[in-house]
């Protein structure tokens, strides 16, 4: 059955010639199109036809006039799925201690460990799903979740069922990530080589064999693992057909980039303190550079070089990181809006960096991303009439619709028509 989306304002189809991805400057052409409707079939893009032009064969009609059309959003790093309470954490923040002080003296990444492992899988299944339908409801059809806070063997298998079980309950992209490297769990801090040897030994093997990602993650950073140990845990995963991605140059500068580059990752994820020298080595490489700008927003921290990164060439992506310590933002468009007034970005940027290039972060901007004919019908309809309301509207969710596969599901307001126009 053919779909024909109506006489929207403008589509924004964000076409890139065959490329699947928008490095720098080309990131600002969006490629509109107006006057035009979206004909879909069998969840792929058929055509743009002009608007009030005839089409024989009968389908169903899906108003979106007056509304921007553009792809669906991809949300390209989170931990979405995490249990327990860290506000007083956050206080602490606020009154200046630092992300190390706080992780020193037993917060962080362990108080949330220590939650999850007494945690069963149902609950937090429940928690999973809620979580998952507010990024559907914002026009998200993309979503990537992070293992990463069991750091034993049966809890970050526990982790990666959870992720997974969710993706069979709702009709969205979900791209699980297996992030066993997040931090040395306590009952390893005195033997950080048997840790490793878990992960790689035991862990890697064992979700390669149960297909439970095809993504890895580590964190390269002093309080977590050093270049070395990422670069043992990341030559097994390789071993076994994983993707990589790694969270770098955060904080400190300790060789992260340089492995990761080498190592060839899907991307380069964080890139706060990155020093204006290693940039021509992100713009000369094959990976995305995903910004992550919530995290220096609740840490009040500096932002990543989005506009030196973009100006000299790279591909760079935009994400929540939505994780209960250090971003707990949930909101697409507040990111956008940090993007905007933090760190210089344009809207066209901004949203080829969570379409496009985010897609590409993920190893799938072949197939979603940009709306281009044969690419799934992955997309949304803004009840805006421009893309430079998005940012000026700040952090307020315009999405009416959101179609995955071509099928509709969230809609607002109900402008989905039945019946058939001929």
């Amino acid at each position: 059955m053919l779909k024909r989306i109506k006489e929207p304002s403008r589509i924004l189809t964000l076409t890139t010639e065959g490329t699947n991805i928008a490095k720098g400057l080309k990131a600002q052409n969006l490629s509109p199109l107006e006057g035009f409707d979206v004909v879909l079939e069998n969840g792929l893009i058929k055509d743009f036809v002009p608007s009030g032009s005839y089409l024989a064969t009968p389908h169903e009609v899906i108003d979106a006039h007056g509304k921007l059309l553009l792809p669906g959003f991809v949300e390209c790093h989170t931990h979405s799925l995490f249990t327990g309470d860290r506000s007083t954490e956050y206080i602490m923040k606020l009154e200046g201690r630092s992300y190390e002080e706080i992780s020193a003296a037993g917060g962080g990444i362990v108080s949330t460990v220590k939650a999850l492992r007494n945690t069963n899988e149902d609950t937090l299944l429940k928690l999973l799903l809620t979580r998952v339908d507010y990024f559907i409801l914002q026009g998200v059809t993309t979503l990537e979740i992070k293992s990463g806070y069991g750091l034993d063997y049966e809890s970050e298998l526990k982790m990666l069922r959870v992720i997974n079980r969710v993706k069979q309950l709702r009709q969205t992209n979900i791209v699980p990530c297996f992030l066993g490297a997040h931090t040395v769990p306590p009952e390893f801090k005195q033997n950080r080589e048997g840790y490793l040897e878990l992960l790689t030994e035991k862990l890697l093997p064992k979700v390669a064999e149960q297909k439970l990602a095809g993504r890895c993650d580590a964190f390269c950073e002093s309080t977590a693992f050093s270049a070395e140990e990422v670069s043992l845990v990341f030559s097994r995963a390789k071993e076994l057909g994983f993707n990589l991605t790694l969270h770098t140059e955060q904080f400190n500068n300790i060789g992260g980039l340089e492995l990761a580059l080498k190592m060839g990752v899907l991307s380069v994820d964080h890139l706060e303190v990155l020093k204006d020298e290693q940039i021509s080595s992100v713009v000369n490489s094959d990976s995305v550079a995903v910004l992550l700008p919530g995290v220096s927003f609740t840490l009040n921290y500096q932002y990543a070089p989005a506009r030196k990164l973009i100006d000299a060439g790279a591909t760079v992506a935009l994400s929540t990181d939505y994780n209960p310590g250090t971003s707990n933002i949930n909101s697409i468009f507040l990111i956008m809006a940090l993007a905007a007034r933090q760190m210089k970005m344009k809207s066209s940027e901004i949203l080829s960096a969570y379409t496009i290039n985010a897609a590409a972060a993920l190893g799938v901007s072949d197939e979603v991303g940009s709306l281009e004919i044969g690419k799934r019908a992955d997309l949304t309809i803004l009840n805006l009439q421009h893309e430079d309301q998005i940012v000026y509207n700040t952090a307020q969710n315009f999405n009416e619709i959101t179609m995955v596969n071509g099928e509709v599901v969230y809609s607002k307001n109900q402008i989905r028509q039945s019946g058939y126009e001929k």
